[in-house]
């Protein structure tokens, strides 16, 4: 009896010390958390290619204006309007007859000017032995010669006349002087034309191709100072080599160069005009057209780029994992430049030889030991000159101010390719000063992640734009912010990472209004 009150009393907190040891034990037992693996980069400073982008139209490296030379009436037209018409092909035809008759009539004076030039040669003939002979005088000898050299200048006059008559008949026959695409005709058959409505069409040489572009006296200022500094470097002589992207994002096969600097900055809009050449044989370039041009060739030494996914987002800025020394994770802020493809330039917070983390960022937090698992870099897109336009390269310095192109932008990424339609088109924009979406601009993107689950043949490509107005750093970092969540928006919906692109951001320039640098370009393209 004894021992079972004994036993009662004191055998449950017999019985929970035994279970906490055995849980103690347990814990005892297990293993230490083993370090997560993450993928990592050595980053090395390196010479990187910077391309510069600016918005730029293309224009007929020849287009001339086809007139009317002579007063009539216009007989018809001969070309088919649009179409492309070869050098010496007759475009119009004005009527012949007057023309024809005023031919006639300048012929028929000539005939009658060279008869009175024969009887005048005829008389000085005679009257220069009498005059010898002392059977006339001296003035009749003078008389004669001035008639005969009257009657000379009335032929050339009427010679003239005949050339004159000849050529007016000519230019009823109206041909292009160029090859090259036609207009449409601004004047119809049976129009009278003078000198008031002579113009007729224009034709528009197409091969080669130019393209007008400008940039900012503030943007030459600052990239002539990083030269300079050595931060940035030239191509060698100067070679640039131009490439075209399309409205549709599609990148024009030909590369060109540039050919043409103007003297001074304009006065008007405070920009220096610079003028490229492309090749364009199929025509696939028209005058009007506005393109984004893309100037390679300068390169920024001693650099360190990281791939875009290893550039976080913090309450205080950017910053990157790095693995130090003993294995452990450790946040660093850096400051991030240009984008060169998906990789992203950094120009500060990271040194020669750091290892960077570019995939695991799950489970990291400050000194968290980590496996580290070393990955390739991806390799850089390499500058080559693609001189398409022979001649020489003009210097693309401004006045006082240094070569320098406006926008530095990304570096040879590809291009997105042609999308279906002008359906596969839309812009995000958002409020002034912000980054985040509003209620139409979440709308839109609904529907752009459900047409790009419904055609997994498209990626989407994503583009920002800087203001001009205000700081230009600020700008342009809210345009990439902008742009980023437009991608995290997209993959939210449930699109994959790797079916969106981000290309750097655009600066506004011309005519283009400062509200249209509030947007976000969505561009449905084919995946690569």
């Amino acid at each position: 009896m004894h021992r079972t009150l004994a036993g009662s009393r004191f055998g449950p907190a017999a019985l929970l010390a035994l279970a906490l040891l055995g849980c103690s034990s347990k814990e005892a037992e297990k293993p230490p958390a083993q370090p997560g693996e993450v993928d990592v980069q050595v980053v090395k400073t390196q010479t990187v290619p910077v391309t510069f982008e600016f918005v730029g139209q293309t224009e007929s490296s020849q287009q001339v204006e086809i007139r009317a030379r002579v007063d009539g009436f216009l007989e018809r037209r001969v070309y088919t309007e649009g179409a492309f018409v070869k050098a010496g092909e007759v475009m119009f035809l004005m009527e012949a007859k007057p023309f024809e008759a005023r031919l006639k009539a300048a012929r028929a004076e000539l005939a009658q000017q060279q008869a009175r030039l024969s009887t005048a040669r005829a008389n000085l003939a005679r009257v220069k032995p009498l005059v010898a002979d002392d059977a006339l005088a001296a003035k009749d000898l003078d008389d004669a010669t001035g008639q005969e050299q009257a009657a000379a200048a009335a032929v050339e006059a009427a010679m003239a006349k005949v050339t004159d008559a000849q050529l007016n008949l000519g230019y009823v026959t109206i041909t292009s002087p160029v090859d090259g695409i036609s207009s449409f005709a601004k004047v119809q058959d049976g129009a009278y034309v003078n000198s008031q409505n002579s113009l007729l069409t224009y034709v528009a040489k197409l091969d080669p191709m130019r393209v007008n572009f400008s940039l900012s006296e503030n943007e030459s200022l600052r990239v002539q100072e990083e030269i300079a500094q050595g931060k940035l470097l030239r191509a060698p002589g100067d070679d640039y080599a131009v490439e075209l992207l399309l409205a549709d994002g599609s990148t024009f096969p030909a590369p060109g160069r540039i050919t043409f600097a103007d003297a001074a900055f304009s006065q008007e809009t405070g920009t220096f005009l610079l003028r490229a050449e492309l090749p364009n044989p199929k025509g696939q370039l028209r005058p009007g057209q506005f393109v984004r041009v893309k100037v390679e060739g300068f390169t920024r030494p001693n650099s360190i780029v990281v791939p875009q996914r290893a550039v976080q987002q913090g309450p205080r800025g950017a910053f990157v994992w790095a693995v130090d020394g003993e294995g452990k994770a450790v946040p660093r802020p850096v400051q991030a430049g240009d984008w060169l493809g998906d990789q992203w330039l950094v120009t500060s917070g990271l040194k020669d030889g750091e290892r960077v983390v570019v995939d695991g960022f799950i489970r990291l937090a400050p000194g968290v030991m980590v496996r580290a698992k070393e990955v390739p870099a991806a390799p850089l897109p390499q500058y080559k000159p693609q001189v398409a336009v022979s001649g020489p390269l003009p210097s693309v310095r401004p006045p006082s101010a240094g070569a320098a192109p406006q926008q530095p932008a990304a570096a040879s990424q590809p291009a997105a390719a042609p999308a279906s339609s002008d359906k596969d088109r839309d812009a995000v924009y958002f409020e002034r000063g912000r980054s985040v979406l509003d209620a139409t601009g979440r709308a839109r993107l609904i529907g752009v992640a459900a047409t790009l689950k419904s055609r997994p043949d498209l990626r989407a490509v994503l583009q920002g734009h800087v203001d001009a107005s205000g700081d230009a750093a600020l700008n342009k970092a809210l345009a990439r912010d902008r742009a980023q969540t437009v991608r995290d928006a997209l993959i939210a919906a449930g699109v994959p990472p790797e079916r969106i692109a981000l290309h750097a951001p655009a600066d506004l320039v011309g005519s283009d209004s400062p509200a249209l640098a509030r947007r976000v370009d969505v561009v449905l393209a084919e995946a690569r």
